[in-house]
């Protein structure tokens, strides 16, 4: 049972059980999809703000989680110099599809479709690691390549929703943010006491924080973000990303293993929420997204990587230019961070949903990835 569970999780079955859900349903029944979604489903809340605003903060947590271990001594980003290369290689899995979208919106688009530029600069977490271990095998240094950029993907993800991507209608409230800052103290002084559970951190710095945010007009999905890095941990790492060590019992760690179920099985919940998009939406905006995903991840990454290379800081020991060119490629799965920003780039239901199919359609890289792979004759190892 345990064995069948795990191979859900990692084929991320929930989030695509989800999305075809949401296609299927808004699609034969859009009407009642939208009722659903946006009526009352928790007391006066709605299923799409339960599930935006709150499932996902557990979401940003585990990504928060594995920034905050990846930066300890021992961690894939410690020392920050063998991170360099695949940090270099993010930003150019940044700045690539910005240009590319910017630049085919003034082409063939329109200034009212300018806002979503921040949707094809994410990648997908579980879809990366997933596709990359089908097509090099578990082993590969490009699993820990890619594992790298699209955590780092996903920080700057964070940071462009935070600062670009407020709500049009309500402008940002700065002085709520004092809150923010409060839960971040009564966190650190947590620490300082050496609390030992992690649900103080969570119930008294979380939800102040997502306080903080909500009314300050910013999104409070991150508010976990600021608490995490408080949690206590171990001086240093010992595993690479995603790795549990068993012997770990901090806060941090338990933590991860006792919310990273929840949070995958959960993206169900994600997928039904933001996925309910008609056929019919397709359209300009689709393309740059998709476009974008494809042709500016792999061009950046693989330019900014290559630049890293001239610099003094190298690829990892047994990643070649081959390896790097499909590892870019396959970081055009923008799927659910791309799903989220979409949903915050544009207020108009029309041009929102066809932003989101370009995510939904990002999905179609993985085979790109896998063809172009087999043109390069790498094999699959392990």
């Amino acid at each position: 049972m345990l064995k069948r569970i795990n191979l859900l999780r990692e084929f991320s079955i929930p989030l695509l059980a989800g999305v075809l859900t949401a296609l299927a349903w808004a699609n034969v029944a859009p009407d009642s999809y939208h009722k659903f979604n946006h009526d009352h489903f928790l007391g006066p809340l709605s299923f799409h703000f339960v599930t935006n605003d709150i499932f996902m903060a557990f979401f940003f947590a585990i990504a928060a989680v594995e920034i905050t271990q990846s930066c300890l001594p021992g961690g894939d980003l410690n020392p920050i110099k063998k991170a360099l290369n695949p940090l270099l290689a993010t930003a150019g899995g940044v700045v690539g599809p910005v240009g590319v979208y910017l630049a085919l919106n003034s082409l063939a688009g329109s200034p009212a479709l300018t806002n979503g530029w921040g949707i094809p600069t994410a990648t997908d977490i579980a879809f990366a690691w997933l596709a990359a271990r089908l097509i090099f095998g578990k082993n590969h240094p490009v699993i820990a390549f890619l594992l790298l950029l699209a955590i780092a993907d996903d920080a700057i993800g964070l940071v462009i929703i935070a600062l670009f991507y407020p709500d049009p209608v309500l402008p940002v409230a700065p002085p709520w943010l004092i809150l923010t800052v409060a839960g971040m103290l009564i966190s650190f002084i947590l620490r300082r006491k050496q609390v030992k559970s992690y649900w103080p951190y969570i119930l008294c710095g979380g939800v102040t924080s997502w306080f903080g945010l909500f009314k300050a007009h910013l999104h409070p999905a991150l508010a976990l973000v600021f608490i995490i890095p408080f949690l206590p941990h171990p001086p240093r790492e010992a595993k690479h990303m995603f790795e549990e060590d068993p012997k770990d019992y901090s806060p941090l760690a338990r933590f991860e293993h006792e919310w990273k179920i929840i949070v995958d099985f959960g993206l169900f919940m994600f997928g039904l929420a933001n996925a309910g998009v008609g056929f019919s939406a397709m359209n300009t905006v689709t393309w740059l997204v998709f476009c974008a995903l494809l042709f500016g991840k792999v061009t950046g990454i693989f330019v900014f990587a290559l630049l890293g290379e001239k610099l003094g800081f190298p690829l990892p020991l047994g990643m070649g230019r081959r390896h790097l060119l499909v590892a870019g490629i396959i970081a055009g799965i923008g799927f659910t961070v791309a799903l989220f920003v979409a949903g915050e780039a544009f207020t108009d239901p029309v041009v929102q949903g066809a932003a989101k199919m370009g995510a939904i359609l990002s999905i179609a890289v993985f085979p790109v990835a896998m063809a172009t792979a087999k043109l390069l004759g790498i094999r699959k190892r392990g």
